[in-house]
């Protein structure tokens, strides 16, 4: 795979351009290593400082460690506590680590569904003066798992059409901006529930290439490889009784292919209407909004019969209910919990008898005496387990559910109470779970030397030899549906 540098840099988006000082060099150059550790950060986070950047990663002690589960990965793949924050450390070369943090920053930068690149450390060496590996450093996408993670647990049965839903939308806004991928799986993708629904985040970036735009051919090529990579890993699943057994691994990956060419076509076809025909325009831009998606500009000119006009939508992002919902209330969420807190809040004005008062003000009291009572009773122990948002998604259809049995509204106060006791443990990631889930992560290793048999480097507090000892570990228990 070449460098992005071979690319016309100057017809990708200027935002992409400046993203990073960061600039990887070609596959073929062979530089000289760094003799001294160097560390390029996005985050002025002190703590970084005093890592143990002379150990290989697979032996840093595990009180850094946070016991989260990992997605399968050709490389020692960590997650480390470094202050307050919770970093993804992985171990690979120097020059596809530069190459990967320097896409991810671009791709940040275009406001595209990835983790948070934080740093690139190269320089590396041991002890005893050996070269080590350098490591590229990304955020933990809070409230994420992997999705051998989400099928450890009972789930809805059409879990896999959500996920494959959810990857369709994220091909499509990466190729709408030029990434290329070149390695699309469920296995380099994060999941966060959306309401009833899943968002996905891009991971590992480590063969896709940027450019001003995508041919058809190398779309197709992504989409093919999907489909392929997707019912391998779906079989895996179900050989491991981790799929529900009335799902069709091959008719999910087709899934996949009619979804992306669905969505596609609604993003860029151009529509062909009548001169007194113009009321469609309007239509088309609400069903684009419906589908989560901003239109900028629409494209307007005359066919050349002249009876027919030609219409373009210029799509430049999704998010739009999450933008409306941050314009009115300042919280930053998904999409789908979006349209959930949009749609409480229009019965909440309509329940009011408020519908001639500015949305605005409306939404500042809905936030004090309906959002933010609620999701303060969240107990302690779930809060970083559980978004506010999907917590709040989650009691409307437990208080309508009350509601449904009772005959009656069921207050919200009552509807809490009721889902954090009888819903909210069923989804606890129990410690054999997780282990399973990490075991299976680390068993896609190539290039790992490091042996588990040595417990010298175990922590001491690790009671039964897994190398995880559950009493330090205030992320021990992942909630998720």
């Amino acid at each position: 795979m070449k460098s992005m540098e071979t690319n016309d840099q100057s017809q990708l988006d200027p935002r992409a351009v400046n993203a990073t000082s960061v600039n990887a060099e070609d596959d073929s150059t062979e530089s000289k290593e760094p003799e001294a550790l160097k560390i390029t950060a996005a985050s002025s986070n002190p703590k970084m400082f005093t890592l143990p950047w002379n150990q290989p990663l697979a032996t840093w002690p595990d009180n850094l460690l946070v016991n989260l589960p990992r997605g399968i990965s050709r490389h020692v793949v960590r997650f480390v506590r470094v202050g307050t924050d919770v970093y993804a450390m992985k171990e690979i070369t120097r020059s596809v680590a530069e190459r990967e943090y320097e896409l991810l920053r671009r791709l940040r930068k275009l406001d595209l569904p990835t983790v948070t690149p934080i740093a690139v450390v190269t320089g590396r060496h041991d002890k005893d003066g050996n070269p080590l590996e350098a490591m590229l450093v990304t955020e933990h996408l809070k409230y994420s798992l992997p999705y051998r993670a989400l099928f450890a647990r009972n789930l809805r049965t059409d879990t896999a059409e959500r996920l494959i839903d959810a990857l369709a939308v994220l091909m499509v806004r990466l190729h709408l901006a030029g990434f290329y991928w070149g390695d699309v799986s469920l296995s380099n993708v994060l999941f966060l529930q959306d309401a009833d629904a899943y968002s996905a985040f891009l991971v590992d970036a480590e063969t896709g290439d940027l450019h001003a735009n995508l041919t058809e051919g190398q779309r197709e090529y992504d989409i093919d490889l999907a489909r392929t990579n997707i019912i391998g890993e779906l079989m895996d699943l179900s050989s491991g009784k981790l799929l529900p057994g009335d799902v069709d691994e091959v008719e999910v990956g087709n899934r996949l292919v009619d979804r992306y060419h669905s969505l596609w076509s609604a993003l860029t076809d151009v529509d062909t209407f009548n001169p007194d025909e113009m009321w469609k325009i309007e239509k088309r831009v609400n069903k684009l909004n419906e589908l989560g998606f901003d239109v900028d500009e629409l494209e307007v000119k005359t066919a050349a019969d002249g009876t027919h006009v030609l219409v373009r939508p210029r799509v430049v992002d999704a998010g739009y209910a999450s933008r409306k919902l941050m314009r009115l209330t300042g919280l930053d969420v998904q999409e789908n919990q979006a349209r959930r807190l949009l749609n409480d809040l229009d019965t909440y004005r309509a329940s009011s008898w408020r519908q001639n008062e500015d949305l605005e003000v409306v939404a500042t009291d809905w936030m004090r005496d309906v959002y933010e009572p609620t999701v303060r009773m969240i107990p302690e122990e779930y809060r970083s387990q559980i978004e506010p948002a999907q917590f709040f998604h989650e009691v409307l259809d437990h208080r309508w559910f009350l509601a449904e049995n009772a005959g009656h509204d069921i207050p919200m106060a009552e509807a809490v109470q009721s889902y954090v006791k009888n819903v909210l443990p069923q989804y606890k990631l129990d410690k054999k779970a997780m282990k399973d889930i990490n075991a299976d992560a680390d068993s896609g290793v190539i290039d790992d030397e490091f042996t588990y048999a040595d417990d010298s480097v175990r922590s001491d507090q690790d009671t039964d030899g897994d190398g995880y000892n559950p009493e330090d570990d205030p992320d021990a228990a992942v909630w998720s549906h």
